[in-house]
């Protein structure tokens, strides 16, 4: 019973605090901290089927290797898009077959200001700005 009014007074001091007082975490940081949470329910799952909880041990137990594993595990990157053809990239930039590179570079930058993640794009549509323009400019 200790450790439910334990457990209630962290996530009530977590409450009252406010969101201010927990941290922002990147990827990489949640990954461990699942991990070392995921290390602790085994430990504990252990500990309680010692004591003959069985059913609470395993359950534990499974949860932590579950969260352990889910930690190790990173997520396959996405397949790269295959490279636009000279009609598609002239679309996406929208210049037409007879323009230069000079009309090329201006169209791109004209698109790419508006696009860029840090402007509020997509990391998706740079991306095939980039590929539209390297394609042209044969780079």
């Amino acid at each position: 019973m200790i450790y439910l009014l334990l457990a209630a007074a962290v996530v009530g001091l977590l409450v009252w605090t406010g969101r201010r007082a927990l941290p922002k975490l990147a990827k990489s940081d949640w990954r461990v901290a699942t991990a070392v949470l995921g290390a602790l329910a085994v430990v504990g799952g252990v500990a309680a089927a010692m004591r003959g909880s069985l059913l609470l041990g395993g359950g534990l137990v499974l949860v932590g290797l579950g969260l352990a594993f889910g930690a190790r595990t990173r997520r396959p990157a996405r397949p790269d898009l295959p490279a636009p053809g000279d009609s598609e990239a002239r679309a996406i930039l929208g210049v037409t077959e007879t323009a230069d590179e000079a009309e090329i570079q201006a169209a791109y930058s004209r698109l790419i200001r508006m696009a860029h993640p840090d402007k509020g794009g997509t990391a998706g549509l740079a991306a095939q700005l980039n590929a539209a323009r390297d394609r042209l400019l044969r780079r």
